[in-house]
């Protein structure tokens, strides 16, 4: 299927457009879904809360690749619909080069300080062998996972969103095969599990390289030789900040609630915690491909000046990401049961506790898509601080906030009660941005 930037978008060809994207970071979220299900099965509860402890760290190094990718693939977008081709080949590639440079540095550092890291997030003697263990075999494939990270977004702004599907998909099964054999049939616990990760990233970042780069490639860009230009890298970072500080924010929230559940309810707490994240991964990918998908729509059409289309996309966007919200949080309240028998089925206590954890964390997605768009909206407005302000407040004020005080005054529920209490104040605070910062998209006779 190919797309196009350009042109109306009405319901079914948004739809049409960003399933690609949904389906393509739906499948890249299998990584650690696949690694949780086989390490927990397999290589027991320890093993399970080492990869999990770890887990966040990785992804705050990651999530580099996802701000140049989405920073870099709205202004790619602009620069596009300003009617600059040539202009725009020179900067995905030079941020495609940013992007593999800063995975290759991350990733050797991270391994070099994996003990420590490992120590300061609160693992256990029990624990800290294989957190170190996982986390410095996974760094082997961290910059193929920052560039595919960084990829997911410049598919759509090539208007190839169905590469991105194919590789996430081809980087989907290497995981699982992988996992299968190393950790389940040789039994080599985390160690397979990091393997079978490391490899899936870098078949998945790398290939994109040579297409983008070869005769074959059918995109709208296109690797060139460049210099780099330091303006645009800011630009990019900058524009893409929402993302890098939503998922830095996700991150440290995930390793403070880890924090929190390991004072308050040790292994048990992680491994819940872990097994609800993978449900809320899958959730979120939903609204993290679509905003993939739509972002350089958006940021064409505003470097083309088409005021009409982007309130168009705003008010058919929070439609369906409002229909998306309801869908998943009635999914996850039917399916909390029999999803934390899957994973901990052996333990009946543990069982009991994932499944309340599921119920209650998961009505964030009523609120959830619609507040993570407005952040995305304003990365496709070119506009990255409002972008990153919004995605500040919503974890790393409000949600972490939440978590650190709630358990105090609420009991344990409270944990699992803070990302909801965190969704309503970003609604508030969304609502104010829009009105405020884009009030040409929301009010009728601006001027």
């Amino acid at each position: 299927m190919e797309v196009s930037l350009s042109g109306h978008y009405g319901y079914r060809r948004i739809m049409r457009t960003v399933l690609p994207s949904i389906a393509m970071v739906l499948v890249t979220s299998v990584y650690s879904i696949v690694d949780g299900f086989f390490v927990s099965n397999y290589a027991g509860k320890s093993g399970f809360a080492a990869v999990n402890l770890m887990w966040p760290a990785m992804m705050l190094l990651s999530s580099l690749g996802l701000m140049v990718g989405t920073g870099g693939a709205a202004l790619v977008a602009k620069i596009k619909g300003e009617g600059y081709p040539e202009k725009a080949n020179r900067v995905f590639s030079m941020l495609v080069q940013f992007a593999l440079l800063s995975g290759l540095v991350m990733g050797l550092l991270m391994a070099l300080l994996a003990r420590p890291l490992a120590l300061l997030l609160g693992a256990d003697e029990g624990m800290l062998a294989e957190c170190v263990l996982y986390t410095r075999l996974c760094m082997l494939g961290m910059p193929g996972f920052v560039l595919q990270m960084a990829f997911q977004s410049f598919y759509m702004a090539g208007e190839r969103p169905q590469l991105g599907t194919l590789m996430a998909v081809v980087g989907g099964v290497v995981n699982i095969v992988l996992d299968a054999a190393l950790v389940w049939q040789l039994e080599m616990g985390v160690a397979g599990a990091a393997v079978a990760t490391a490899a899936s990233q870098l078949v998945a970042g790398f290939y994109p390289l040579y297409y983008f780069s070869s005769r074959r490639n059918r995109s709208s860009l296109r690797l060139v030789r460049t210099r780099w230009m330091g303006v645009y890298i800011r630009k990019a970072c900058s524009n893409g900040l929402s993302e890098y500080v939503g998922n830095i924010a996700m991150s440290v929230v995930s390793i403070v609630y880890n924090l929190q559940l390991m004072h308050y309810l040790g292994e048990d707490g992680v491994a819940a915690y872990g097994i609800t994240m993978y449900l809320a991964f899958i959730f979120a990918a939903l609204l993290i491909g679509y905003n993939l998908g739509l972002t350089p729509v958006i940021g064409y059409h505003y470097g083309a000046g088409d005021l009409a289309e982007q309130r168009s996309l705003v008010r058919k966007s929070l439609v369906l990401l409002g229909v998306m919200g309801l869908g998943v949080t009635a999914i996850a309240q039917l399916l909390a049961g029999p999803l934390a028998h899957l994973f901990v089925g052996y333990d009946a206590a543990l069982t009991a506790l994932t499944t309340r954890a599921i119920r209650i964390y998961m009505l964030c997605f009523l609120l959830a898509g619609g507040n993570m768009f407005v952040s995305a909206l304003f990365t496709g407005l070119n506009n990255g601080v409002v972008s990153a302000v919004a995605s500040f407040a919503r974890a790393l004020v409000f949600e972490l906030g939440a978590v650190i005080a709630l358990p105090g005054l609420v009991g344990i529920d409270g944990i699992w009660w803070a990302v909801d209490l965190a969704e309503v104040l970003t609604l508030l605070l969304c609502a104010w941005l829009l009105w405020r910062f884009a009030p040409q998209l929301v009010r009728r006779h601006t001027k």
